[in-house]
């Protein structure tokens, strides 16, 4: 069946007729009351907001014109995608592009090589929460799956306030913590999610459901009572059918379901969609905000009302209970990166956050235009700069990435370039454990028990992976896209912004032989005034004259919690915890991510210098 499948892909990439498929966006300030609550101004495409959703076929090609008509620079993200031999259309703004200026455009060439559930948005200084955001379906050419039709629902939240005003709140110095929360609404396909369209369904018929988290900050859960769903796809992933009663969708996540209509059209149904955090104080009406809609199978039915059960006698989607359909197996490690996701408060009492040893701050050079100049010396990761935090990756090395949360909030990590396919789940070592500057809405002396989960059979596979709370994460890929791809945290402005990312660089020297950046992309940084050439600052070597102030942490900023009296230093949450937090000694972990003898220990996270490391209509 799954031979079958994808010998059946390539043979119709040959008998079907790809095409290019043209869109202008015009991206400009749009007043807006989209929330029914504040009016604000917002980033919108073509004089409106929210931006329509994008659809082109399994192997056609989007060309993407945008017009920057802001008072700042912009680019376009088109998120879950690879574009192998093109890194330079990711849409990064300095890492691998300069922003398009005020007044200027450029067209993104993107390649729709895999069918799936993705998104669009800006990637310059956060944009993305102030509407830039549109959701992009490339269809598939054949699908595993039968169904009848297509249903999207994409899911924001909104804020009172745009980006730079909280960034300021943010980054103010003085400050000893985070500011206080801000609320969001929430929305469902644009607009509140309390005045949601009912979605159709007619007896009998299956549905492909697409829900799209294109959030900034806050998470949600999507049920639909009365009707079960299988899961198909997570993040352009096809996955083999995983029955669920719903799933959590961490910010820039995205699944597709098969739902099954009833054979009658006796009832309409309620879905839900809960939009919550539990890193901010739960208020009723606040937070959660509990939406519903209609599925409605006849306009005068009656609504049938399902019993309300709690969500812990639900069956939730779970990576680790789920398998990629294309069959590959668990990656081999070559080499392990450790990252930590820590609060990192500078001397100016700044509250910026760090995945590596610093937080980081874009380059003055784009750093895939250092790894495209800078010679034999592009494979040391010092010429990124320190806060690029940048690891290099030789060409198809498989990297295993332990990432480790000791906070009381979880982390929606992406990672650019393509996917990693998710190996394990456990908790983080008790000693590690950080203790926060606010109260968050449980007590770290009560941390829950964590159990070790590992993949069985095929791993899944995704782009962006929620990391709970005190709990890391073992993540595979391998470096066989050369290119220039960051890693962050999917929170913004708040995580992001403050400094939540690092930098992998793949095969720099296969880059040097075989990439051609256009001109046009050289040109756009010359007017702007942006070097394309040299280390991090545009300097050769080593000399890093002109680097910006790089910041010095707060000495006790990132205190851990103390050891409950009695506790061993390894604990695991349990006394009877089979394998040690961190699965030092689970199946495929060579060393001890904390080891003298882990393979990423001389240039470890901690180290000074960076590791060297007719398309289906949306309902409104």
């Amino acid at each position: 069946m799954n031979i079958l499948y994808f010998i059946s892909l390539v043979l119709l990439g040959h008998v079907c007729v790809a095409e290019y498929v043209k869109l202008t966006w015009n991206i400009t300030y749009v007043d807006t009351f989209r929330d029914g609550i504040v009016h604000r101004r917002a980033k919108g495409v073509n004089g409106q907001v929210p931006v329509p959703p994008v659809y082109i076929n399994q192997g056609d090609t989007l060309l993407l014109t945008v017009h920057n008509n802001l008072d700042m620079p912009t680019s376009i993200h088109s998120h879950g995608l690879r574009h192998d031999g093109a890194t330079f259309m990711d849409g990064a703004a300095m890492v691998t592009q300069c922003g398009i200026p005020p007044g200027e455009s450029f067209t993104y060439e993107i390649y729709g090589a895999q069918a799936g559930s993705y998104w669009l948005h800006g990637h310059r200084k956060d944009d993305v929460a102030d509407g830039l955001r549109a959701p992009f379906i490339i269809r598939d050419r054949y699908s595993p799956y039968e169904y009848d039709e297509e249903v999207l629902i994409y899911l924001e939240d909104w804020y009172p306030t745009e980006v730079p005003a909280k960034m300021a709140e943010i980054l103010a110095p003085g400050s000893i913590g985070p500011p206080a929360p801000t609320f969001a609404t929430g929305l469902v396909n644009g607009f509140n999610g309390n005045d949601s369209r009912p979605i159709q369904f007619v007896a009998g018929k299956r549905y492909r459901i697409r829900v799209i988290s294109m959030s900034s900050t806050m998470y949600w859960r999507f049920t639909t009572p009365g009707h079960k769903m299988e899961i198909i796809e997570a993040d352009g992933i096809t996955s083999e059918p995983c029955e669920v009663d719903g799933f959590t969708l961490a910010p820039a996540q995205r699944y597709s379901a098969i739902v099954t209509a009833h054979e009658s059209s006796d009832f309409n149904f309620i879905y839900n969609c809960t939009m919550y955090a539990d890193f901010i104080p739960f208020i009723p009406g606040l937070n959660p905000r509990i939406y519903t809609g209609l599925i409605e199978y006849r306009q005068d039915a009656p609504i049938k009302h399902m019993e309300i059960v709690g969500d812990d006698q639900l069956v939730w989607a779970d990576d680790l209970n789920m398998h990629a359909l294309n069959g590959e197996p668990a990656l081999p490690m070559d080499r392990q990166v450790v990252l930590e996701t820590r609060a990192f408060i500078s001397t100016e009492r700044i509250n910026f956050r760090k995945l590596g040893s610093l937080p980081y701050t874009e380059p003055l050079v784009p750093s895939l235009f250092t790894a495209m100049s800078m010679g034999e010396q592009a494979m040391d990761p010092r010429v990124y700069g320190p806060q690029a935090q940048a690891y290099v990756i030789p060409l198809n090395q498989s990297v295993e990435i332990l990432l480790k949360n000791p906070q009381g909030q979880p982390h929606s990590q992406h990672q650019h370039g393509g996917w990693f396919q998710i190996i394990e789940r456990g908790p983080v070592d008790r000693s590690e454990l950080e203790q926060p500057p606010l109260p968050l809405n449980f007590s770290l002396a009560d941390v829950p028990f964590i159990p070790v989960q590992r993949y069985t059979g095929v791993p899944m596979s995704r782009d962006t992976v929620d990391v709970p709370p005190f709990s890391y994460v073992k993540l595979r890929f391998r470096g066989d896209n050369p290119g220039v791809h960051l890693h962050h945290c999917h929170l913004n402005p708040t995580h992001s912004g403050a400094g939540l990312s690092i930098t992998f660089v793949v095969a720099p020297d296969v880059l040097q032989k075989t990439l051609r950046i256009p001109d046009e992309l050289y040109e756009m940084c010359a007017r702007q005034g942006i070097k394309t050439e040299g280390n991090a600052v545009g300097n050769w070597g080593l000399d890093f004259t002109g680097l910006p102030t790089v910041p010095v942490e707060l000495v006790g900023s990132s205190p851990r919690v103390p050891l409950p009296s009695g506790a061993p230093p390894n604990s695991a949450n349990s006394p009877d915890s089979a394998i040690p937090p961190n699965s030092v000694n689970s199946p495929d972990s060579a060393n001890s991510p904390n080891s003298a003898n882990s393979p990423n220990s001389a240039n470890s996270p901690d180290s000074a210098i960076p590791p060297n490391s007719t398309p289906p209509q949306p309902i409104n």
